[in-house]
């Protein structure tokens, strides 16, 4: 007896490959059928095939819209049947979405983040006084913090106050300030490389006496 054997060369791509070869052969059969009545049957019985797949999930409206997005795509937007939902398009699944910008406005500080620009931003708009100062010695400490947590080291209150003043454009000037930055420590409380507790001695004998190897 001979068999006709199929190779992976001969086949057609297979389009979503969760479904499978078979399906992919009762979708292609689908298309080959001349009468439209029975080629809207078969195409029922595939989503039925494919929703089982999903069993919570097929009778949910949201997510026959998409088996039948599914089907048609299978298709290679070949079958013609009534689909209760739009029929999906080539041209808008082949559109590509538009490029997003980088969000990061001052890449040289990087460790800053972008809600501090933001913060620094809004700061600007207030009026001047005892908020807006307040508000502005917030925004040095939490840049101080984060330098630190980046460079794990310590910083002069000077370069805080250059970088604050470069990312405002100038409109916040703290250097003439004498009220200073909080100090590292406090800022870095409960850091475990800032923490100044002692460790306790590991002992090399467990609770019966003998030498751990």
């Amino acid at each position: 007896m001979t068999y006709e054997l199929e190779y992976n060369s001969e086949r057609s791509k297979l389009i979503i490959p969760e479904y499978g070869r078979h399906l992919q052969k009762m979708v292609e059969h689908a298309v080959a059928i001349e009468d439209d009545v029975e080629r809207n049957k078969v195409a029922k019985s595939i989503i039925a095939v494919m929703g089982n797949m999903n069993p919570h999930l097929r009778d949910v409206p949201d997510f026959q819209h998409k088996l039948w997005d599914q089907l048609f795509i299978i298709s290679d937007f070949k079958l013609d049947v009534d689909s209760p939902f739009p029929k999906p398009s080539r041209e808008l699944l082949e559109e590509h979405p538009e490029p997003m910008g980088y969000p990061q406005n001052f890449p040289k500080y990087r460790f800053y983040g972008n809600n501090i620009k933001k913060m620094i931003d809004e700061a600007v708009k207030w009026e001047d006084g005892e908020l807006k100062d307040a508000l502005e010695y917030a925004i040095a400490n939490h840049m101080k913090k984060s330098y630190l947590n980046w460079n794990r080291e310590t910083v002069d209150d000077d370069v805080i106050y250059n970088h604050l003043k470069e990312l405002s454009g100038g409109k916040i000037n703290l250097k003439n300030s004498e009220e200073d930055l909080s100090e590292a420590a406090s800022l870095l409380r409960g850091n475990k490389k800032y923490s100044n507790t002692p460790k306790k001695p590991t002992s090399n004998r467990n609770p019966r006496g003998r030498k751990r190897y």
